[in-house]
């Protein structure tokens, strides 16, 4: 198979989740974005993500701020809500929960929300934050995971199939698929 090569390369790893991610003002008032740079850094001990913000965001401001935010993954079923969050600010005011009737809960370790309609939520205290290019890479730790009872199952991990969960790449959104194999199936299962 001939190849062809990329001469600017622009978001070369590929599909990546969606996730709304929610920091607070200094009077506690909750803002949400939409952002496709969502990743494991560590995996269990300590849990780690990455997050990739352009400075400009307002999201941004709000988590050096409060060095605290969450993360929440998105779905089929609010792809439209999130795609309004994606395209508007908060900047000037605008309550971006009320306005796309998302629900915000109490999270219990940190002071941003998560998102109710969402099926997986990441509450995260931030660790650093670099700048990294076009983007400042946030560091958090995972404090507090939260999963939809019907969409967990009794070893605690989640039903990947049951969420139903949205990814992006070249500017599109993409529905996760079905699961086609497992870790180490070559060598008769492999457990972690």
């Amino acid at each position: 198979m001939e190849k062809t090569r990329i001469t600017t390369p622009f978001r070369p790893v590929y599909p990546s989740p969606i996730g709304l991610i929610v920091a607070v003002d200094s009077q506690g008032k909750p803002n949400v974005m939409a952002a496709g740079e969502v990743f494991n850094i560590g995996l269990r001990e300590p849990c780690i993500i990455g997050i990739a913000l352009r400075k400009a965001t307002y999201t941004h401001g709000l988590i050096v701020e409060c060095k605290q935010f969450t993360v929440n993954f998105t779905t089929v079923a609010i792809m439209e809500k999130m795609d309004l969050v994606g395209t508007s600010t908060g900047r000037d005011g605008l309550d971006k929960f009320a306005e796309y009737g998302l629900t915000p809960l109490q999270s219990s370790e940190v002071a941003p929300p998560i998102i109710e309609e969402c099926p997986v939520n990441l509450e995260c205290k931030m660790l650093n934050v670099s700048e990294v290019g076009d983007h400042d890479l946030f560091l958090g730790e995972v404090v507090a995971m939260h999963v939809d009872n019907d969409k967990v199952d009794a070893n605690q991990k989640v039903i990947i199939e049951k969420v139903d969960g949205l990814l992006f790449a070249e500017w599109a959104y993409y529905k996760i698929g079905e699961k086609v194999g497992s870790f180490g199936y070559t060598r008769g299962g492999i457990t972690l």
